[in-house]
């Protein structure tokens, strides 16, 4: 018997034949076709960088931002459903704030991870409510250093030197392997990061986006923050030149 998703995608609490649950992968697909989300940990911290595509040019720029502040030490990118997102966001919140209330210290990576991860596996068992349609990226940092995790739709949550979620992430992930983040300085991250968003980015599907840079690092304090203007705007410039240089030398391959 094969299942090819008629009759056992109608509740999230149905598994298939072959032991699928097709909503939580349709609402992997809802995060495979957004703009890209990466992050990077490195010595010194951790970067957070999201593509965030335009669907028009009415937009009011910076607005509707896919890295938002969960806790003043606590960084979140998404990829996926913008609504879901902030849904996520105003729980982490919650979780931030009631373990600072309980224990009067901030709340470390793997607590928040943890209970992140559970909330969202929560809506994968009910048939009253559907999965969360949105990959979440945490970067905070806490005792043990900078840490970056990843909350899958499944509630699947895992810790990362380096990730990626979204329509590029396969490309990111290539793009991430070649780094050496052992020995990247934080602001060289930040460079990094622009150039990879600027290099998964298809502008032939998706010509209007918007570059989202953070980070949580000593230089910020342990606070997350959205990076400085001026190294923005090199990164930006880093990342530009880059793309013009690839674009050159697949010219010249073509003409070869």
């Amino acid at each position: 018997m094969t299942s090819i998703g008629t009759g056992y995608d109608l509740s999230v609490s149905t598994y298939s034949p072959d032991g699928r649950v097709f909503q939580v992968e349709y609402a992997q697909k809802a995060v495979d076709n957004s703009g890209t989300a990466i992050g990077l940990r490195v010595k010194g911290g951790v970067v957070l960088a999201v593509e965030k595509i335009k669907h028009s040019r009415l937009l009011v720029p910076h607005s509707n931002k896919r890295i938002m502040t969960a806790g003043k030490h606590i960084g979140v990118a998404s990829a996926g459903w913008m609504s879901d997102t902030r849904h996520l966001v105003k729980r982490a919140r919650d979780e931030a704030r009631h373990y600072y209330g309980t224990y009067k210290t901030e709340i470390p990576a793997r607590i928040i991870a943890e209970r992140m991860g559970m909330y969202v596996q929560a809506y994968t068992l009910y048939s009253s409510v559907r999965p969360f349609g949105v990959s979440t990226l945490l970067a905070t940092m806490d005792l043990e250093g900078p840490q970056l995790y990843m909350i899958e739709p499944s509630g699947q949550y895992m810790g990362y030197r380096g990730c990626a979620a979204g329509k590029g992430k396969q490309a990111a992930k290539t793009e991430i392997e070649k780094l050496d983040l052992d020995t990247l300085s934080v602001r060289d991250a930040v460079k990094e990061a622009a150039r990879i968003i600027y290099s998964v980015h298809d502008s032939t599907k998706d010509k209007l986006f918007e570059l989202e840079l953070s980070w949580v690092c000593e230089e910020s304090n342990g606070i997350h923050a959205h990076v400085p203007q001026d190294l923005f705007d090199e990164a930006v410039e880093y990342a530009e030149n880059a793309d013009n240089s690839d674009d050159e030398e697949d010219e010249e391959m073509d003409d070869e």
